[in-house]
């Protein structure tokens, strides 16, 4: 599924060109919400987050905060920003086996405290934003990648 999402993901941001990364909906009550740039750089944050905590490390700040590093603001630097997040995302949950599966983290304050709702959350965080994304490269005129098949 983490293969699959990145798939999705990965595309659907390589479509928006660079000059659109900045590009947010201003009408119809969207005032106030992300960039195209930020959604991304959010899910990748996450990724890095739950990547983190699967594997019992600590996130860095902008990770834990879900906006990712204030340096990371071209496309091209988003880009890497996010195919990382998917690297560290696939080793975090090549961790899990039949023995922590389920075992409770210590280190995630949350009712969601296993590994495994870690690994179903982040999928179902990703194609939430991925959702986003579709609707912000339509709205400028793109057929996202996944509608050209």
């Amino acid at each position: 599924w983490i293969t699959h999402t990145e798939d999705e993901v990965v595309q659907a941001a390589a479509a928006m060109p660079d000059v659109k990364y900045s590009f947010a909906p201003t009408d119809r009550g969207f005032t106030g919400v992300r960039t195209f740039a930020q959604q991304v750089k959010h899910l990748a944050a996450n990724n890095y987050r739950m990547a983190a905590y699967i594997i019992g490390q600590t996130p860095t700040p902008e990770e834990e905060a879900e906006t990712g590093p204030d340096a990371v603001r071209s496309k091209v630097q988003i880009m890497d920003y996010l195919r990382g997040s998917f690297t560290a995302l696939h080793r975090a949950v090549a961790t899990i086996n039949e023995e922590n599966l389920v075992a409770p983290l210590a280190s995630y304050p949350s009712r969601q405290n296993t590994r495994l709702q870690l690994a179903e959350d982040v999928v179902a965080h990703s194609y939430n934003h991925y959702g986003q994304m579709v609707e912000y490269l339509r709205m400028n005129g793109i057929i996202p990648p996944a509608s050209r098949r």
